[in-house]
């Protein structure tokens, strides 16, 4: 079969090789590969920034954004012959810290996991691949056109549920919610930010083309301008940072309302130099009772609630988070950032 394939921290080696058909072992299912989605953690694999193939292998099949349809399942898994599923990301290590002990492996403490496409396991970039029936999740068959998009959605899934964990800390009826950066994590955040009743704010730099659509759609309100100016027209309860501007995210730090929370969804180049008064942000920070954190990764709580997201959602808007779709032989073009891009898929 063909593989999008990678040799971590080598700059140029990407390349569509044939490797050899997958063989599921006690307990796994093997899946049809049907599409794959690419994100800037493929394009910094691809770059050479980081990356570990499998223990004795020089090569890492590429990819965690996956989706395909189950062609065997073993007896008892659950699963069926035509399935549509996905499968998650991480694994937890042999001796897994106490996070990893109790299933919520997006939070492990020693950093020993492994992760499909990333660190230490193939990836889902090929025509079949394998999965332990405990790692895979299920979709609802309307999302044939769209499941592509489960994994980004269990990155948001999992931010809301955190949020509203901390906005459980004291009462807060939040009301407005301002997502800086309208690629797909802004965009799946802001749907469902809607989808809770909250008053939807999109920031991004684009003036024109799809994204102010699809924010149109959802009801909410696109601006293009400093987010300074737009936090202080808005006046955000909760804002979900996904631009990876380094200079972005330093600014929303104090752009919500008191007792406002702040969740950072990118991960910022490092290296970059921001000027900011640091008194300040402490001082806004505590008087404030603000709440900044950071997330990513899912465990299979969010996989699932990323499911019953998607499959409440407008098939018709997810498919336009859809910009393009490139076919397995000519993967490098998913690499090629495109103007109006806004989520690029490889068909398997």
């Amino acid at each position: 079969m063909l593989a999008l394939t990678v040799k971590p921290r080598t700059p140029d080696s990407l390349a569509v090789l044939e490797v050899p058909d997958p063989e599921p072992g006690p307990g796994e299912l093997l899946v049809d590969g049907i599409a794959l989605g690419v994100c800037g953690t493929d394009v910094e694999i691809s770059l050479g920034d980081y990356g570990t193939a499998p223990e004795g292998r020089e090569r890492l099949v590429l990819g965690h954004e996956s989706f395909g349809r189950v062609r065997t399942a073993p007896e008892g898994s659950g699963f069926s012959v035509g399935d549509l599923v996905v499968g998650v990301v991480r694994r937890p290590d042999p001796e897994p810290c106490p996070a990893c002990a109790q299933g919520e492996f997006d939070m492990c403490r020693n950093n020993r996991y492994t992760e499909r496409g990333i660190e230490g396991r193939d990836g889902f970039g090929s025509q079949m691949w394998s999965i332990e029936a405990d790692y895979a999740v299920a979709l609802d068959p309307a999302l044939e056109q769209v499941g592509v998009l489960m994994e980004p959605t269990t990155v948001v899934a999992k931010a809301w549920e955190q949020i509203e964990l901390i906005n459980a800390r004291a009462w807060q009826h939040p009301e407005r919610l301002l997502v800086t950066g309208a690629g797909p994590i802004g965009l799946l955040a802001a749907l469902l930010g809607a989808a809770r009743g909250l008053q939807v704010h999109v920031l991004d730099r684009a003036t024109a083309g799809a994204k102010p659509r699809m924010v149109d759609a959802l009801g909410g309100v696109y601006h293009s301008g400093e987010v300074g100016e737009v936090a202080a027209k808005v006046k955000p309860d909760i804002i979900i940072e996904a631009t990876g501007s380094p200079e972005v995210a330093m600014s929303v730090v104090n752009a919500v309302t008191p007792a406002g929370i702040v969740c950072m969804t990118s991960v910022t180049p490092i290296g970059h130099d921001v000027e900011l008064d640091a008194g300040t942000l402490n001082r806004e920070m505590v008087l404030e009772n603000r709440v900044v954190f950071g997330t990513v990764n899912a465990n299979l709580r969010h996989y699932r609630a990323a499911a019953t997201a998607l499959a409440a959602a407008d098939t018709g808007w997810l498919e336009h988070l859809i910009t393009r779709r490139v076919p397995l032989a000519e993967a490098e073009k998913a690499f090629e950032r495109g103007a109006d891009d806004i989520k690029v898929v490889i068909e398997l």
